[in-house]
């Protein structure tokens, strides 16, 4: 008769004077359990800790207790079970959580804000070159603010449409829109599209959808492209030429004119205004990560004679706000309840204009208007990238700390209350009216 084998050994040696599971009560099946996790645990350590993991089952004390193969009549025994799965897995999860303390856990709170892609990041279906160009661009924020990134968008946009060719036994109109599927996909990619994009493709496709199916292809094309520069031209620029009309009448001599960071369209305003010989001062409060009031401040010092102005960071803000005639600022999207969504600190300014009385004024086109109600900037942001956030080289470098992110959210929301008005192209329009803009241009939707 053969020798037992060592395993059959262990197996036979299971003591007898243990008394069984099910006649055990439910603290002592605990105190069981709580005994094979020590023994575990010291097992573990004899062993060299993670070395231990690598040895063969049959060294490892049961995982869960015999109770588990038992069948589930017990209604009490199913409670402590679920009970005791429920104290490990917290367990695990605590020394889990200490074995990471080194490491960065990440801005889970702020996980849903449309995070920074890395720089040429996967490319997947047939992406246009200019397509691909554009990402990289707005992946490096090459293109910023609202109105360049939907006019750089639709036209890359017209060179897909002009490079295309309908596949045999198909039509324009339905797939088209399948080939510029994977074209937005990879623009959204490398940074989350904005309001004014969103808007514009909708546009795009409605435009799509009805085309005529029995136009010749090369016209159908060039119907599609000249659609696209109405659009830019109606929407945007004839759009800001009615805005600057209709604000810089807000402008008179002698005036203070306080604007945050850099709006193309409140640029404009303060560049025609000067043009049309009025003199006053702008104060252009700007602050990190982008600091793109400094590009603002070089395009009003450069023209002749130029303007008196004055840079301030966000902080020095009070201290200026006594002397401020009018506010004006620009916006990324304006809710349906009279909210602006804009760049991170104009709501800031605005609650600050209010509390000194000085008026508060939006300029932004009707294009940007949303159908959505925001109540705050957590629901929907974007994250600048951390090379934002990189101090000066003469400034002194702060200690790595393991526990500390860096949160730089682009945008913010400046509630209603805080607005005076809204200057649009079709007039100015006090916060409460914003959701009668799609009617003021005869449509039921923008």
């Amino acid at each position: 008769m053969p020798a037992p084998t060592k395993i059959d050994g262990q197996l036979d040696a299971k003591p007898t004077s243990q008394p069984s599971q099910k006649s055990m009560t439910k603290a002592e099946r605990r105190e069981l359990q709580e005994r094979q996790r020590a023994a575990k645990l010291a097992q573990k350590t004899a062993h060299g800790g993670p070395s231990a993991a690598k040895e063969p089952n049959h060294s490892k004390p049961p995982r869960t207790p015999p109770t588990l193969q038992k069948k589930s009549g017990d209604a009490s025994g199913s409670g402590a079970i679920r009970s005791l799965q429920t104290k490990e897995t917290v367990n695990n999860s605590a020394a889990a959580a200490d074995d990471s303390a080194a490491v960065s856990r990440g801005l889970q709170i702020f996980s849903h804000f449309g995070l920074p892609k890395p720089i040429g990041h996967a490319i997947k279906g047939d992406i246009h070159p200019a397509i691909i160009r554009l990402g990289l661009l707005f992946s490096e924020f090459c293109i910023c603010g609202s109105n360049a990134r939907c006019i750089a968008t639709l036209t890359a946009f017209k060179s897909v449409i002009q490079d295309y060719t309908t596949p045999p036994n198909n039509t324009l109109s339905r797939h088209l829109m399948t080939h510029l599927s994977p074209q937005i996909t990879h623009l959204v990619s490398s940074r989350p599209m904005s309001v004014t994009m969103g808007n514009a493709i909708r546009q795009l496709k409605l435009e799509i959808s009805g085309s005529d199916i029995d136009m010749i292809e090369q016209d159908a094309k060039d119907v599609l492209c000249q659609k696209i520069d109405d659009y830019i031209r109606d929407r945007i620029i004839i759009a800001d030429e009615v805005i600057q009309e209709l604000a810089g009448k807000k402008i008179n001599d002698g005036d203070v004119i306080l604007t945050y960071a850099r709006s193309s369209v409140v640029e404009k305003i303060l560049l025609n205004a000067h043009e049309e010989g009025k003199r006053f001062s702008v104060i252009v409060v700007d602050s990190r990560p982008l600091l793109e009031g400094k590009a603002l401040l070089r395009n009003l010092t450069k023209v002749y004679p130029p303007i008196p102005c004055t840079y301030a960071l966000l902080p020095a803000l009070p201290s200026l706000m006594t002397e401020v005639t009018t506010v004006l600022l620009g916006a990324h999207s304006l809710s349906a309840n009279g909210a602006v969504y804009s760049r991170a600190g104009t709501a800031l300014v605005a609650m600050i204009a209010k509390t000194h009385s000085v008026p508060v004024m939006v300029c932004c086109e009707t294009y940007k208007f949303s159908d959505g109600v925001m109540l705050d900037g957590f629901g929907k942001n974007e994250l600048a990238p951390v090379r934002f956030s990189t101090p000066p080289k003469r400034s002194p470098i702060l200690p790595s700390t393991p526990n500390l992110d860096i949160l730089n959210p682009l945008y913010d929301l400046t509630p209603p209350s805080s607005i005076t008005a809204v200057v649009t192209e079709v007039g100015l329009i006090p916060p409460s009216s914003i959701s009668s803009i799609p009617l003021a241009l005869g449509k039921t939707t923008l």
